[in-house]
C-alpha cells in the first residue's frame, strides 16, 4: 500500500536501470503501480533485454528504455523535459571498490558529476522526489568509491536544502 501511495499512477525515472541495483529498483517500483517507468542506462543491450522482459511479463506499468548518460547535462535536460518524471531513483554509479581505485577519475566523473547533474536537473525540471542509492562505504570512507558516494550524498542534501526538490539518500550494505 505505501508503495502505491508513493508511486501509483506516477512517472518514475530510474537511472542505472539495468545495473545490479537499478534493475532491482525497477522491479520493486513496479509493485507501486506507476503509470510509466523510464529506465535510463548507458548499457543498451541490457536495456533492450529488460524492455523485452517487460513485454513478455505483461507489466501493468509501461517500461520505456532510455539510452543515456547521467554525466551529460544537455542529454539529461532533454530526457527530463521529454519524460517529466515525478520521482527519480538515481542508481547510476560505479560501485566496485577495487576497479575505482584503478580508475578514480571515472568514479569522480560518474558518482560525483553524474549525481550533481541528475539532482540539479531534477530540481530544475520540477521532479517532486529524488532518491539516491548510496552505500555503507560512504560512512567514514576509506576508498575512492566510498568517498565519491559520500560527496554525492552531500550534493543531494545541498540540492534538497536549496531547492523545492525533496531529496534523500538511502545506503545499502555491501554495495
Amino acid at each position: 500500500p505505501r508503495a502505491r501511495q508513493f508511486l501509483g499512477g506516477r512517472r518514475v525515472l530510474v537511472t542505472g536501470a539495468v545495473g545490479s541495483i537499478g534493475r532491482e529498483v525497477v522491479l520493486q517500483a513496479l509493485q507501486g503501480e506507476p503509470a510509466t517507468i523510464f529506465g535510463m542506462d548507458i548499457n543498451e543491450s541490457d536495456l533492450y533485454d529488460l524492455q523485452q522482459e517487460s513485454k513478455q511479463q505483461g507489466w501493468e506499468s509501461e517500461f520505456v528504455p532510455i539510452v543515456g548518460s547521467v554525466c551529460d547535462r544537455n542529454q539529461v535536460d532533454r530526457i527530463l523535459h521529454a519524460t517529466r518524471p515525478q520521482v527519480v531513483f538515481h542508481a547510476a554509479a560505479y560501485k566496485h571498490v577495487p576497479l575505482m581505485e584503478d580508475y578514480p577519475h571515472e568514479a569522480v566523473r560518474t558518482n560525483v558529476g553524474g549525481t550533481n547533474v541528475m539532482a540539479r536537473a531534477s530540481a530544475q525540471w520540477g521532479v517532486e522526489r529524488f532518491v539516491m542509492v548510496s552505500t555503507d562505504k560512504a560512512v567514514n570512507p576509506t576508498s575512492v568509491m566510498g568517498a565519491t558516494k559520500r560527496i554525492a550524498e552531500l550534493i543531494v542534501q545541498e540540492v534538497g536544502l536549496t531547492t523545492d526538490l525533496s531529496t534523500c539518500s538511502v545506503r545499502f550494505g555491501n554495495v
